[in-house]
């Protein structure tokens, strides 16, 4: 006899794609969401509607906002360093360690050597802008240790050099391979107290 119920089949595989998550745990999460209808699944149904139709993506930094509403990021005054990173994992874990108090550029991504950034919808161009806009004195390139995180810092590098400008990038303290949400406090601290100038070929 075939006890499967679509609908749980279906909320199971999408659940199973989450971070950290697989087949197992995501049944586990489901039967917990089942037993608990009115005082789970009711609010969080509302609250995913809720971020579904109000949240979106800021075109300009990348940070989150409600849609009809200015992002913080159109307001700020002129600032004089920001931090670039890849996603928004990556700056809640900078923030969280209080290493960096600032302002942020969220990528939403990485690029790897065959692709364009435009095709991954990467807020580079963007990027450009806000550094032209605020005479930066510094921008810090905080993205992952593996190759894809490396060749997008190459290229951001190439986009907004000039004279005028100090690029540095995360220095000892960031393993080969390892993505900055990953990272403990220590590790980040290590990292951003340590960044060290790019230095152009």
């Amino acid at each position: 006899m075939d006890n499967h119920i679509p609908a749980i089949d279906e909320l199971i595989k999408l659940f199973a794609k989450l971070p950290g998550l697989g087949p197992k745990s995501a049944k586990r999460i489901i039967l917990k969401l089942i037993n608990n209808k009115e005082s789970m699944v009711k609010p969080l149904a509302q609250s995913l509607a809720k971020v579904y139709k109000s949240i979106v993506r800021c075109l300009n930094c990348g940070n989150l906002k409600t849609i009809n509403q200015p992002c913080v990021c159109e307001s700020e005054n002129t600032f004089d360093k920001i931090c670039v990173v890849e996603n928004l994992a990556d700056m809640w874990a900078i923030e969280s360690s209080n290493i960096y108090k600032g302002h942020f550029h969220i990528l939403g991504g990485t690029l790897s050597s065959n692709e364009n950034y435009e095709q991954k919808n990467l807020l580079i161009d963007s990027l450009v802008r806000r550094v032209k806009k605020n005479s930066l004195k510094e921008v810090i390139i905080a993205t992952s240790a593996t190759i894809e995180g490396q060749t997008t810092a190459h290229y951001i590098e190439d986009a907004i050099k000039n004279d005028k400008i100090t690029i540095t990038k995360l220095a000892q303290g960031l393993p080969v391979g390892g993505e900055i949400e990953q990272l403990d406090d220590g590790t980040l601290y290590s990292a951003f107290k340590n960044r060290v100038p790019v230095t152009s070929e």
